[in-house]
């Protein structure tokens, strides 16, 4: 049975690039808890899709006892894009629930410069609320290693900032809401060689006002460039994120506070 095969996979084939690296983040930072419910966002990629295999797995045969809602927060698919979602949720044993929305319309109808960051900000926002309606506590993304290193260059190269991707959140604006990222460790490589491993197809970016040219698949070039001299590179950039060194930096940000290091130089 294909879902069997599936499941099986993850537990043994991808034992140590995936399940391993998902329960070790699940574990480090202390992700999961007794009695969480937990809303898995699903958008139809790969990476989501994924998640939402590894916590069937994990509420499976783990120790943690919690509960799973499975959300798709439909923001103006196609019709042959839903569709695809639909049947990807039966092949893999994932009981969805559609949450429909007008996202795509409405950003069509604004002037904004970023539109995919005003959309994803809608979506979060339509997430938060529907979760919120079904009792969880907590939300799960599909986010995995590769977007984390991208992130921290992308604040480094554009915005002239250090700052990551972190593991779990707690909402600011949807108080007893925490957002967890339990694929953290996993790296993108190994979640495509699951799903080709499997046959799976599943959709890419769906959003009508995509732009191929963005930011972030720039950022992704340039992690593969440097991989070619130094095997080491993603790691490293991983790492930097939390080694910071206090003493060797010009100044920091800490709940809104800028500290510039010369007013502490001569104490």
């Amino acid at each position: 049975m294909k879902q069997e095969q599936i499941e099986k996979s993850i537990i043994k084939t991808y034992r140590k690039d995936i399940w391993r690296q998902f329960t070790k983040a699940i574990t480090e930072y202390n992700l999961i808890k007794d009695n969480d419910k937990i809303a898995v966002c699903i958008s139809g990629g790969k990476d989501s899709f994924l998640l939402a295999k590894c916590m069937q797995e994990i509420k499976k045969h783990g120790k943690i006892k919690f509960e799973l809602e499975f959300i798709v927060m439909d923001p103006g698919y196609s019709q042959k894009n839903l569709e695809k979602i639909k049947e990807n949720a039966k092949i893999l044993g994932i009981p969805i629930k559609v949450k429909e929305s007008k996202i795509f319309d409405i950003i069509k109808t604004m002037n904004v410069k970023s539109p995919c960051y005003m959309c994803a900000r809608m979506r979060r926002g339509y997430l938060y609320n529907y979760a919120k309606e079904l009792g969880c506590n907590k939300i799960a993304l599909g986010h995995h290693f590769n977007d984390v290193i991208e992130t921290i260059l992308l604040g480094i190269l554009y915005n002239g900032e250090t700052a990551s991707m972190l593991p779990k959140l707690k909402s600011k604006n949807f108080p007893g809401l925490e957002l967890i990222r339990p694929l953290y460790l996993v790296k993108e490589s190994a979640i495509i060689n699951w799903l080709k491993f499997n046959e799976l197809e599943f959709i890419d970016c769906a959003c009508p006002l995509k732009k191929e040219d963005s930011k972030r698949a720039e950022i992704k070039e340039l992690i593969n460039n440097m991989r070619k001299n130094n095997k080491f590179v993603e790691n490293n950039i991983f790492k930097s994120a939390e080694n910071i060194n206090l003493n060797q930096v010009m100044g920091y940000i800490k709940n809104n506070k800028k500290t510039i290091y010369l007013e502490e130089y001569d104490k």
